[in-house]
């Protein structure tokens, strides 16, 4: 027998140094925690329900549970934030968690389908105040200045010329057309779709080149788990954080009204039937946590190796874990 195992690349994606300053700063991110007596937590990696994102795909396990003749689907969370919210509804006060996510999607320089995954929840902070806190959080491990803001509404405005909150699904059809996107947009029914691939394509490239950028109040339509405006209920609670090309977080004002969520939820999956997707099981040990009571509270999740990979100035995401998923 030949023993091919010499031609075999077994060695780390990064080098060992990186892989120590890695170290460094998941270090100096929980002391920046333990400062402000936030609560580090763990939560299972593998749930009974996952998301219902239409764009998100979660992996799926099979367990030869013993208590049962049958056996279960379990899921690899795709983020925390079902379980850590829980913890929330039990009176855990401020919390946070590093935590390995998956995410059964595309894979390449700035993602990998196991990453790792930052997530916090302040109650009493709405997602102003939390905005505030991650801008220090960015500035202390990536060392850049501080951010500049800006709405949803006025990126399009500044960049496209364009209303997100107004424009008809003819007018961002037209728009998505005369930008080249034509074999996608022509016959596209969904406003929401449209208005991805524009912000994707035409506004993430442009902003946050020598800052990070806060992009907030998402069209409602893009809630997803976050409040409602209540001065201009077109807009959602939401904000997404993104430095040179790249996204770095997503966060709430996270909804507490569980007949709304479970609404979202139901629409979800409407969707996912009308896109040929399988519907998703809803999780319902969140939904009876919320109805307990979910104290008034903002959360965020952060790429953590898309912040190493910033501050350590490497330009793809295998230079700053041990291994991707192509030699794991």
């Amino acid at each position: 027998m030949i023993n091919n195992s010499s031609h075999v690349n077994w060695r780390p994606t990064a080098d060992i140094q990186s892989l120590r300053q890695r170290a460094v700063i998941i270090a100096n991110i929980r002391q920046f925690f333990a400062l402000r007596n936030v609560l580090e937590v763990e939560t299972p990696c593998l749930s009974n329900a996952t998301v219902s994102d239409l764009h998100m795909r979660a992996f799926c396990t099979q367990f030869n549970d013993p208590m049962s003749p049958q056996q279960k689907t379990l899921y690899l969370q795709t983020s925390p934030e079902y379980a850590m919210k829980r913890l929330l509804c039990a009176g855990s006060g401020a919390i946070y968690q590093i935590a390995k996510a998956f995410r059964n999607e595309e894979a390449g320089k700035y993602h990998n389908p196991e990453f790792t995954m930052l997530e916090w929840y302040r109650p009493d902070f709405d997602h102003v105040q939390l905005m505030n806190e991650l801008d220090e959080l960015v500035q202390q491990i990536v060392g850049c200045e501080p951010s500049n803001r800006m709405t949803y509404q006025q990126s399009f405005k500044e960049h496209l010329s364009l209303d997100p909150l107004s424009a008809s699904l003819e007018e961002l059809q037209k728009r998505g057309c005369a930008l080249g996107y034509e074999h996608i947009c022509r016959d596209e029914q969904d406003k929401d779709t449209i208005l991805q691939l524009l912000f994707s394509h035409e506004i993430e490239p442009n902003i946050a080149k020598q800052r990070p950028c806060f992009i907030y109040d998402f069209p409602a339509s893009q809630a997803a788990l976050a409040r409602i405006n209540l001065q201009d209920q077109r807009v959602a609670e939401r904000f997404e954080l993104y430095y040179k090309g790249i996204e770095l977080a997503n966060g709430f004002h996270e909804l507490a009204n569980v007949s709304e969520q479970r609404q979202r939820f139901d629409a979800d999956n409407a969707q996912r039937r009308a896109f040929d997707l399988p519907p998703v099981v809803t999780d319902e040990f969140f939904l009876a946590a919320l109805e307990s009571g979910l104290p008034n509270c903002a959360g965020v999740a952060v790429g953590i190796d898309r912040l190493i990979m910033l501050a350590l100035n490497k330009t793809k995401i295998a230079q700053v874990i041990a291994f991707n998923y192509q030699n794991a």
